[in-house]
């Protein structure tokens, strides 16, 4: 195996990673500013109320992002599997 092979298989992982992690951690972003927001104009200081709606946030995305998810991680180790072979030839 080549430096390039295996700099292009952490690639792929890292961008995989990515592409799966981004949508969930978006959600929980995007609900906790606006959560923050709301507690401050309102003077609510409830950490229960920055926490529960950031789960539902995170599960609902996983929900609707999850065929996006699966099919990125089996495209990837589709891709690692069918690489083994070459990967295994002596220099």
């Amino acid at each position: 195996m080549t430096q390039d092979k295996l700099l292009d298989l952490i690639r792929g992982g890292l961008m995989t990673i990515i592409l799966c992690s981004a949508p969930p951690l978006v959600f929980g972003l995007t609900v906790g500013v606006a959560v923050s927001i709301f507690q401050t104009v309102t003077s609510i200081q409830e950490p229960t109320l920055a926490f529960i709606p950031k789960i539902l946030a995170v599960l609902l995305s996983l929900i609707f992002f999850g065929p996006f998810i699966l099919s990125t991680l089996t495209g990837y180790f589709h891709e690692l599997i069918g690489s083994i072979p070459e990967l295994m030839v002596p220099r």
